[in-house]
C-alpha cells in the first residue's frame, strides 16, 4: 500500500459545518447508502473538492472512508492534494497491471484512503464500465464504511452515468450563477435514464458577502459559534485565536455583551455584513435542491 501526505487548506468553521450537514443528509438517505457517486454538469463546479472535503468529514466522523479518483479523463486530485510520488493509479487496476491493494494510498488523514486515477487511458469509459471496476468496488465495500467516487462531468461527458449505476446513490454539484435550470434538469435525466439514485444536490461557490437568506444566517453563525467554542473549547473555529486577556473574562460578561448585541440588532447586523467576506471558492454552502419540479 502507498503512503500519501494531502495538501488539505485549513477551512474555516462555516465550511467545516456545511461538509458536515452534507454528510448527514447523506447518512439520512439510508443504510444502504454506502458508495456515493459525485458529479457535476460542467467542469471547474467544484466537485473534486467537494468530494474531498464530504470524504474527510465522514474520516472525522470515524467512518473508514476511501476516496476514488474516477475522473480518468481529466483529474485534478492528483495536483492538488498530493504530496510524494504515486506510482500506481485506479488504471492501473483496470488494466491488470496491478492488484487492487497496491494502488490504495494510506493518507495522513485518520481513516481515510485515496485511489487515484493514474495515467490517461484511451478508453475511459470502457474501463470504468467494464467488470473489474465493478469488482474493485464489490471488494472495497467489505473494508470501507463509505466510498466516495469522483467522476467526470456529466454535462461533458458520459462517463459519470456509467460509474453512477455501479454506486448506490449520485449527488450533484452545481455551481451558484454559472449552470441553468434546464442545464441541470437535462444532466438529472440523463442520471434517471442509466437508472441511477438521485440523492440530492450541493450549490457550490455561494457568495456569502451577500445581503441574502443564507449569506446573513450563515456569517452570523460561522462567526459566533466559531467564536464561541474556540473561546471556550479551544481553537475550534477561524475566530477561535483570541488573545490570552479575553480568556479570563467569565461567563457573566459574555451574556451581557450578547444581550447588549440583541438590543442594537440593527447596527449589529450591519458591522456583521460588513466585516464577512467571501472565501467559498471551491466549497459549498449546502443545500440539497429540488431539480424534479418545473421551471
Amino acid at each position: 500500500m502507498q503512503e500519501v501526505i494531502l495538501k488539505t487548506k485549513g477551512s474555516s468553521f462555516r465550511i467545516k459545518e456545511a461538509y458536515k450537514s452534507l454528510r448527514t443528509n447523506v447518512e439520512f438517505c439510508g443504510e444502504d447508502v454506502k458508495v456515493i457517486a459525485i458529479t457535476s454538469c460542467t467542469p471547474n463546479e467544484g466537485k473534486s473538492s467537494v468530494s474531498m472535503g464530504l470524504a474527510q468529514a465522514f474520516a472525522e466522523a470515524g467512518k473508514k472512508t476511501l476516496l476514488v479518483d474516477a475522473d480518468l479523463r481529466k483529474s485534478v486530485l492528483v495536483s492538488r492534494y498530493r504530496t510524494g510520488q504515486i506510482r500506481y493509479g485506479l488504471v492501473h487496476f483496470l488494466v491488470g497491471q496491478r492488484k487492487a491493494e497496491e494502488v490504495f494510498c494510506k493518507t495522513d488523514f485518520p481513516s481515510l484512503f485515496v485511489v487515484f486515477a493514474g495515467p490517461v487511458p484511451p478508453n475511459p469509459s470502457e474501463l470504468m464500465g467494464g467488470s473489474k471496476f465493478t469488482r474493485f468496488l464489490e471488494d472495497a465495500r467489505k473494508i470501507f464504511d463509505f466510498i466516495i467516487v469522483d467522476t467526470p462531468p456529466l454535462g461533458s461527458v458520459i462517463d459519470a452515468a456509467v460509474i453512477a449505476t455501479k454506486c448506490d446513490g449520485t449527488v450533484m454539484v452545481i455551481e451558484n450563477n454559472a449552470v441553468s435550470y434546464r442545464f441541470a434538469q437535462n444532466v438529472k435525466e440523463q442520471l434517471d435514464r442509466s437508472g441511477c439514485r438521485i440523492l440530492g444536490a450541493v450549490l457550490n461557490k455561494v457568495d456569502m458577502s451577500s445581503g441574502g437568506h443564507y449569506g446573513t444566517y450563515g456569517r452570523y453563525y460561522g462567526r459566533y459559534y466559531g467564536r464561541y467554542y474556540g473561546k471556550y473549547y479551544g481553537n475550534y473555529g477561524e475566530y477561535g485565536n483570541l488573545p490570552d486577556s479575553s480568556l479570563d473574562k467569565n461567563t457573566n460578561s459574555d451574556v451581557k455583551d450578547r444581550t447588549d448585541t440583541k438590543k442594537k440588532s440593527g447596527k449589529a447586523g450591519k458591522n456583521v455584513k460588513a466585516s464577512a467576506a467571501s472565501n467559498m471558492n471551491d466549497h459549498p454552502e449546502v443545500e440539497m435542491i429540488d431539480l424534479n419540479k418545473d421551471e
